[in-house]
């Protein structure tokens, strides 16, 4: 509906629908712009097999007992303030349940500064933990068996030194880095296009990641080395196909890297994994992961001639949450995590995060986030969802709009390719103005109200529908006390071997034939911080600018 039609059927502008005001129907299409059939008949998906669990092509799963073998890992998303307030949220959140942890750095540590710069001063444990140093990862992680628990880091531009930075801890602890598990983000590719945290390069960022799954592969081969996001890219604007068409085709990059570094890809395929955000269109949710679980299996078998099973297989963990969850009336996010969270097991996901009912406008509070946990909990344990594998597989509809996504994310990939590939496409600008231009679509499409999000534009009170309730606070004095701790490290440690280690890791990045991850790690060792690290990068390397005119 326009904003005048809405004028002058209800004599009310459109921000100012209240709880009276009926929203339009919804159009037959889903938000990827696929039509949704009234009835969905057989002859809709004649010929399509959705084959058996835990065989290619997977759209029904990778393992043959789907949840019934194990559960997936429940993690939630957290870290703020110094490396000992999170130290205690992380204890809280397991001592509750949880079966992961999921690391949040603030962003200075993502984009490479330490604590004390002037770029980062006033960003010092904001939005995640500051970790600067190796001092700070072994209070994060004190107390905490690595080799017992399974450890998510969402980070990207300083993702080879936050790994590098976990070796050191588990090398200090005693912890075999065989026994490690987890994951670190490692996607520079989605952050030129979709959340800015990058630092160096596309190509020689594109090297470093090589670096770094090449390095895992062989030293922490139970370990992820890149978690392959669309997440982002969704949450920056793009449709649920175009979140996966973007991803797969990121993916399919740094596959070409790894083979032109003379990866094994039988090998390295086994360890990519995917992290993608779950929306409130519950069936195009399910429909996007089984579609692309076996579009993933067919692209590596017939471009790439993988013909291991594990190899193929689509792993991918999932936040439900998001852009999707609002300020007003906070309270009904709890209801959005929770259809997120049965949109998830039914598609299939290892690894769920659920945000945080608050989460659209303060960091969790402990009880909040208990909540978010605890909203998986009963759908692993009271819903009965996880007892069969792809419960909704057969239904016509279901199998039809699975179809009609793996033709259209098959679609955005030929796109991308068509316009010389991924590299080139970031580099000139051209997917960030895709992401850009939908996102502004579908900005519109929720001020016109044609797109209906209760308690924003419809269903709306004056009071919010209540109030926030526990407001979370961080300690005012926390950056301080990083910067403290900061300074007694560079006071305490043996400066001379930091420059030594730095200087060693500067003449591994330029050259080629190096793989710069051990040097990291004996920095990481050695007390350097990881400004000083992506400082000595930066002078072989340069950093990322931008595409003019965007």
């Amino acid at each position: 509906m326009s904003g005048a039609k809405a004028k002058a059927e209800t004599g009310l502008e459109p921000t100012e629908r209240t709880a009276e005001t009926a929203p339009p129907m919804p159009p037959p299409v889903t938000p990827s712009g696929i039509p949704i059939p009234e009835v969905a008949t057989p002859d809709m998906v004649e010929g399509a097999d959705p084959g058996t669990p835990g065989q290619y092509p997977f759209t029904r799963g990778i393992f043959p007992n789907g949840y019934r073998g194990r559960l997936w890992t429940f993690r939630q998303y957290s870290g703020y303030g110094s490396a000992e307030e999170s130290n205690a949220r992380y204890r809280f959140l397991l001592d509750q349940g949880q079966t992961g942890l999921s690391v949040a750095l603030d962003l200075p540590t993502q984009c490479g500064y330490d604590p004390v710069d002037a770029m980062a001063r006033s960003e010092v444990g904001k939005v995640g933990v500051s970790l600067s140093n190796l001092s700070e990862a072994e209070i994060l992680f004190d107390g905490i068996d690595l080799a017992e628990i399974s450890t998510s880091f969402t980070i990207n531009g300083t993702a080879a030194i936050i790994y590098a930075m976990y070796l050191a801890v588990a090398d200090k602890t005693g912890v075999p880095r065989s026994k490690l598990t987890g994951t670190i983000q490692n996607d520079i590719l989605k952050e030129y296009v979709a959340r800015g945290t990058w630092i160096f390069p596309v190509r020689p960022s594109m090297r470093l990641i090589a670096d770094t799954i090449l390095y895992s592969n062989a030293e922490t081969p139970r370990f992820n080395p890149i978690s392959i996001a669309g997440a982002h890219v969704r949450d920056a604007g793009a449709t649920a196909v175009e979140e996966m068409g973007f991803t797969l085709a990121n993916g399919l990059a740094y596959v070409d890297e790894l083979v032109r570094r003379g990866g094994d890809i039988s090998t390295f395929a086994k360890r990519l994994s995917f992290f993608f955000y779950v929306h409130m269109d519950f069936f195009e949710e399910v429909c996007k992961f089984r579609a692309a679980r076996r579009l993933w299996a067919r692209l590596l078998k017939e471009r790439y001639g993988v013909t291991d099973e594990k190899a193929l297989r689509f792993r991918f963990g999932v936040v439900c949450g998001g852009s999707s969850l609002i300020a007003p009336q906070p309270h009904n996010n709890i209801v959005r995590v929770g259809i997120e969270t049965m949109a998830a097991v039914m598609g299939g996901a290892q690894s769920i995060f659920t945000c945080a009912f608050d989460e659209a406008f303060q960091i969790p509070t402990e009880h909040s986030a208990e909540i978010a946990l605890r909203t998986q909990q009963m759908v692993a344990y009271e819903t009965g969802i996880s007892k069969t594998v792809d419960p909704l597989g057969g239904s016509y509809y279901v199998e039809y709009l699975t179809e009609r996504m793996e033709a259209d994310i098959d679609t955005v990939i030929g796109e991308i390719e068509d316009y010389g590939g991924v590299e080139k496409a970031i580099e000139d600008g051209y997917i960030q103005m895709r992401i850009a231009k939908r996102a502004r679509e579908r900005k519109e499409a929720v001020d016109r109200g044609e797109q209906v999000v209760v308690g924003q534009n419809y269903f709306r009170r004056d009071d919010d529908g209540g109030g926030v309730g526990e407001v979370f606070r961080l300690d005012p004095n926390a950056a301080r006390q990083v910067t403290d701790k900061y300074t007694k490290i560079k006071e305490s440690r043996d400066n001379g071997a930091v420059d030594r280690v730095l200087m060693r890791l500067e003449d591994a990045a330029a050259r080629d034939d190096r793989n710069v991850m051990p040097y990291l790690v004996d920095c990481c060792h050695a007390y350097a911080t990881v400004g000083e690290m992506v400082a000595t990068l930066k002078r072989q390397w340069g950093e990322f600018q931008e595409p003019v005119g965007l």
